[in-house]
């Protein structure tokens, strides 16, 4: 081949800037895609949209269960706002959400984790009985479990035999502890399981090697099993977080709220204005501020996992 043929063709061949300005592999949105989602938009749609959206408006209406605005009701603006505003007793409840979350979420993850590292140690039979039990206090209906913890807790329970104190009423001394050890109790078979899961996929290669330079239990840890568990653990304080907000049967079942305001968290509160009070629209707005707080956890767990 000729200088003068090879330059033709470097000439008419495609310049090297057009390649990188064309990008092949980038993503497209393909408009038809869209038809596929319509199902899955209806059924978002009729079962989140629009039920939210009714209660979005509700709490800004006086409808009331009784009386003269349980027919006639219309809306109010701002109005529940405002007095949300200098409810007392809605920060206080709101507070006590957060403290019962917090509590639940340490206690799960941490009793969790323990349980299943011990138990992937531990002899078989010793496995499964010990395993068995805790699965069957995570699928223990509420009813059941808050039952059992009443029981136990109060004057001549088991708490009390065991610790000495017979007529001790740990329910009435401790109502918001008690009753976030009972939340953990009935969310801990969970977290074990999703726990003795991961570790179950982390590969022993890592951990030898690390053995084989001297690294202490702890660096192996935070250094392979922490990073690698670490997706896992988002999403067991994202749904223990989720399933401890909504948490209304056990805790109404112990307490119903009380000691006064001792547990009684935001569902609790909020049934208590829409049906004790028969304020339906206060009680709507309190449910749409849980929404609220789910949906901040929600968005935290996708940008945190995003990262990981």
């Amino acid at each position: 081949m000729t200088v003068t043929a090879i330059l033709s063709d470097v000439a008419t061949a495609p310049h090297v800037g057009d390649l990188w300005k064309t990008r092949h592999d980038k993503t497209r949105f393909q408009w038809s895609s869209l038809a596929l989602l319509t199902p899955a938009f209806g059924l978002l749609a009729v079962l989140f949209l629009i039920p939210m959206g009714y209660a979005v408006y509700l709490g800004l209406t006086n409808l009331t269960l009784v009386g003269p605005t349980a027919i006639k009701w219309g809306f109010t603006g701002t109005q529940n706002l405002v007095r949300m505003k200098s409810d007392t007793e809605f920060w206080t409840s709101l507070w006590t959400t957060g403290f019962f979350i917090a509590g639940s979420i340490l206690g799960v993850v941490v009793i969790g984790y323990g349980l299943a590292s011990l138990l992937m140690r531990a002899r078989p039979w010793m496995r499964i009985i010990v395993g068995g039990i805790v699965v069957i206090a995570w699928m223990m209906p509420a009813v059941t479990a808050g039952m059992t913890w009443y029981a136990s807790t109060t004057g001549g329970g088991t708490f009390g035999t065991l610790t000495g104190l017979h007529n001790t009423n740990f329910l009435d001394n401790a109502p918001l502890l008690i009753v976030t050890l009972a939340n953990i109790w009935s969310m801990t078979g969970f977290c074990m399981l999703v726990m003795g899961a991961a570790l179950r996929n982390i590969p022993s290669e890592a951990i030898e090697a690390a053995v084989v330079e001297n690294a202490s239990p702890w660096q192996r840890f935070r250094l392979i099993v922490l990073p690698l568990m670490r997706p896992t653990i988002i999403a067991v304080v994202l749904l223990v977080a989720l399933l401890s907000l909504a948490n209304f049967s056990l805790i109404y079942i112990m307490t119903q709220g009380g000691p006064g305001t001792a547990t009684n968290i935001l569902p609790l509160y909020s049934y208590e204005q829409a049906f004790t009070f028969n304020n339906l629209a206060y009680g709507a707005l309190i449910g749409n501020v849980m929404v609220i707080i789910a949906s901040i956890f929600g968005v935290l767990y996708v940008r945190i996992a995003a990262r990981s």
